[in-house]
């Protein structure tokens, strides 16, 4: 994933540069070899020699083609992206044959339906024996959003300065709520009656009545986390609901342990044949 998301960036990056070396008007005596040049400097491209305009538009359009790929393939659509450099001046004599170039860079993008903003500043320091680079800036802007767990995750990226973790988390995230919703609305359409989804087959939760013991209800909070380093991660809880008499006739406290065992039940069969378990268990109830 990370070398995925470096490879769009970075054709993102040429096409833009492409376009521009297409579109800006040629003076006499130009030389027609200075923009091919350009981009083997900024891109270590091997456009070098382009015969015409021709060629410039046909590289163009084969690296689009291998973005929209790319695109495809992480679920991350980079809209718009420019990027501004500067070389900074060496004050110090011990610096003298150190070279510092500070990219800027903008884009904004979406991954699925969250849309997102980017700005970041990249030092690069080259001597004579190596060539490093460091973001030294990162400044991540969303759109409003329901997901909420996606706010504390943007702050830690942003503090951490890590960009690949930003779009690697983004990617699992929006990957595990499309299964939670694709999940909830095939529960939904097997058992209509039993399941209903107050608040859209998008949310976090899922409610299982019993059509023939009113007041018995489970509920089924499914939230999508990110940990400290990132990882994405499902994390399912059951809450049983029930009349008063019924908990105060629950002596062997199946209500009580139900959280518990449910969640031991994801260990053995998985998100799908837990929840479809659950399911028959109320529907088989109602039907006896």
């Amino acid at each position: 994933m990370d070398a995925l998301q470096a490879e769009v960036r970075a054709l993102e990056a040429e096409i833009a540069a492409l376009r521009r070396a297409c579109e800006e008007p040629r003076t006499a005596g130009e030389d027609h070899g200075r923009a091919p040049k350009s981009l083997r400097e900024m891109y270590q491209s091997d456009s070098e020699g382009w015969a015409s305009s021709k060629d410039l538009r046909s590289h163009l359009g084969n690296l689009e083609s291998e973005l929209l790929f790319l695109s495809t393939l992480t679920g991350i659509s980079i809209r718009n992206y420019s990027m501004k450099t500067e070389v900074l001046t060496n004050t110090e004599k011990t610096e003298k044959s150190i070279t510092k170039v500070l990219q800027r860079h903008r884009l904004s993008g979406n991954c699925q339906m969250i849309t997102f903003q980017l700005e970041f500043q990249i030092l690069e320091i080259q001597d004579k024996e190596s060539l490093s680079s460091v973001i030294t800036d990162l400044n991540i802007i969303m759109e409003p959003t329901k997901y909420s767990e996606l706010r504390e995750f943007v702050s830690r990226a942003e503090e951490r300065r890590d960009l690949l973790m930003f779009f690697r988390s983004l990617h699992f995230f929006v990957e595990w709520c499309e299964y939670r919703k694709r999940t909830f609305e095939h529960f939904k359409e097997k058992y209509p009656e039993a399941v209903h989804l107050p608040e859209g087959a998008a949310s976090s939760c899922m409610v299982v009545r019993s059509a023939c013991r009113p007041g018995f209800e489970l509920v089924i909070v499914w939230r999508v986390q990110i940990d400290e380093e990132g990882k994405v991660l499902p994390k399912l809880d059951l809450l049983p609901k029930a009349p008063q008499q019924a908990l105060e006739l629950d002596r062997n406290r199946v209500l009580e342990t139900a959280p518990r065992s449910f969640r031991a039940l994801l260990g053995v069969l998985g998100i799908e044949a837990a929840l479809e378990s659950l399911i028959k268990s109320l529907c088989t109830a109602d039907s006896s």
